[in-house]
């Protein structure tokens, strides 16, 4: 069973959720990111002096301090997309929050087949998929609680965790072969 529901909805999720929320990013950029004052930071300077304090980061201290699980893999191409690289460096941000950021090759997303949908799995019991235009304006919020599709996108997450690189690492090595 799936239900649509509208992003205030969706952002609510992200209060009540009762002990892990974990997301796949599969897309090369978003559009809100786009039309981001950050955004056009990061395509002057190539870094962003990122606020740490907005509702987003508190919200995500205070749920990982109580104990809650947030992470999240992103996809990312070779090379990557200016989008991409913008949410590499936004990762700093979000991993000081206590989110468990990762990123994962293009290629070896598409050799495990992982699903080229964003979405969001919150408790282990229902997906909140996003669909998303062609100019990556996200539409809407689909809520999944079938408990086979569940699982199988629990499934995917444990595939794509178990592939995907710390953050950190990753941006390590994207510099080294950027040398």
């Amino acid at each position: 069973m799936s239900t649509v529901i509208n992003l205030d909805e969706f952002g609510e999720l992200f209060k009540t959720f009762g002990h892990s929320a974990w997301r796949l990013e599969s897309r090369r950029g978003y559009a809100s990111d786009r039309e981001s004052e950050t955004y056009r930071e990061f395509i002057e300077t190539g870094t962003v002096a990122w606020e740490p304090d907005d509702d987003w980061c508190r919200n995500m201290r205070a749920q990982t301090a109580a104990g809650k699980r947030v992470g999240r893999v992103r996809i990312i191409d070779s090379p990557p997309t200016t989008g991409q690289l913008y949410l590499l460096d936004n990762a700093k941000r979000n991993s000081a929050t206590g989110e468990d950021m990762r990123n994962l090759w293009r290629a070896d997303a598409e050799r495990l087949e992982l699903p080229t949908e964003d979405f969001w799995i919150f408790d282990s019991r229902f997906i909140a998929l996003l669909h998303f235009d062609e100019e990556d304006t996200l539409l809407h919020v689909e809520l999944i609680t079938d408990p086979a599709k569940v699982m199988r996108y629990a499934q995917i997450r444990d595939a794509a965790l178990h592939h995907s690189l710390p953050f950190g690492r990753f941006a390590a090595l994207l510099a080294e072969s950027q040398e």
